[in-house]
């Protein structure tokens, strides 16, 4: 997973980035910047206004959120903004100059760090319970099939342990997944995702995606950690795991060969849990429509009256409320969640209630 998304040929450093595959909340409407401003506003009173504010946007893709930010904050604000992209790929020629461009997270950060759907493309290893405990899924990089494999490191398996429940059925019944049968994907979907389960489902494992996290929350001085992405919590976990892939807006099947997004929800309570070991500071961990009414797209539809009184007004008001239902839908980005872990100063001042 990691050569296919970050090696030379990578999925995400070669080729038009993610924005050409598949649609993001970034993607999706202005509407979202304007909430991601409103939060970098609270930070920033929050910090006492500092003469340099840095907001770091971890996985920046072609740095989309970052030119929003910088064009949508008002004057006093964007001349304090310090702005770092860090994304492995090169930089884009027609990125605006003030726009740090990095392929690490920088150290002593005073302001927001915003990792917005980066950590489920942190690689990660897939399990399955077998009558002699977990064992890895190894899988052929050039065909996606996959093999029963070794055990995982003693770390993996307390994460396991400790993270993903027991809750499986105990039918040794092999399981075919489909992915993206109805969009007709590109290759054998039941030759290549043959699910090697026996008596259970599988998992992806965390670990690595709670050290990622917790380096990048050790990165801030001062100010929030912000992550935004698909997860799930410990009580419901998805019972066969998320793992899937990308390309040019469909679902296809996850084979690591570099011609697809390899992607799989977060286990965000536990990389929640390795933020806070390392901020010690309470974190809040909400859905993004909570998260995004919270900073004011409410997805309401305008008064009726107001058609009357001034169409072109309404009409700008009812494209502002279809784009925040679009980002506020549960069954869609709506069921993002966020997860917000202040460093040095108090969480209700940096979260809008």
């Amino acid at each position: 997973m990691e050569r296919a998304l970050y090696g030379p040929d990578g999925f995400f450093v070669s080729g038009a980035g993610p924005a050409a595959h598949f649609r993001t909340s970034v993607h999706a409407s202005p509407v979202f910047t304007a909430c991601v401003l409103r939060q970098l506003e609270t930070v920033d009173a929050a910090l006492g206004h500092p003469d340099r504010l840095d907001v770091v946007d971890v996985g920046a893709g072609r740095g989309e959120l970052l030119r929003a930010l910088l064009a949508q904050a008002a004057p006093e604000l964007a001349a304090r903004l310090h702005p770092v992209a860090v994304e492995r790929a090169a930089r884009p020629p027609d990125l605006p100059p003030q726009i740090d461009w990095r392929p690490d997270i920088p150290d002593g950060i005073t302001g927001l760090l915003v990792a917005t759907e980066w950590l489920d493309n942190v690689p990660v290893d897939v399990a399955v319970p077998t009558p002699e405990g977990w064992r890895l899924l190894l899988v052929n990089p050039k065909t996606g099939e996959e093999t029963v494999g070794p055990p995982p490191t003693p770390t993996d398996t307390t994460w396991l342990t400790t993270w993903w429940p027991p809750a499986l059925p105990s039918a040794p019944t092999p399981v075919i997944k489909e992915f993206g049968a109805a969009e007709g994907p590109d290759r054998d979907t039941n030759s290549l995702i043959t699910d090697a389960r026996q008596g259970g489902g599988r998992v992806e494992i965390g670990s690595g995606r709670d050290l990622a996290w917790a380096e990048a929350v050790g990165r801030v001085a001062r100010g929030l950690a912000l992550a935004v992405d698909y997860g799930h919590l410990r009580d419901s976990r998805p019972l066969d795991g998320t793992l899937t892939g990308y390309r040019g807006g469909r679902q296809v099947p996850p084979v690591p060969d570099g011609s697809c997004d390899v992607t799989a929800h977060v286990a965000m309570d536990s990389v929640a849990s390795a933020g806070e070991r390392v901020a010690r500071c309470a974190y809040s961990l909400v859905s993004q429509r909570e998260a995004l009414r919270a900073l004011g797209a409410d997805g309401g539809r305008p008064p009726l009256s107001l058609a009357s009184r001034d169409p072109a007004a309404y009409l700008r008001a009812l494209a502002a409320a279809s784009a925040a239902a679009e980002l506020t839908d549960p069954a869609g980005l709506g069921g993002h969640l966020w997860l917000r872990q202040p460093v040095g100063v108090a969480l209700d001042a940096v979260v809008a209630r």
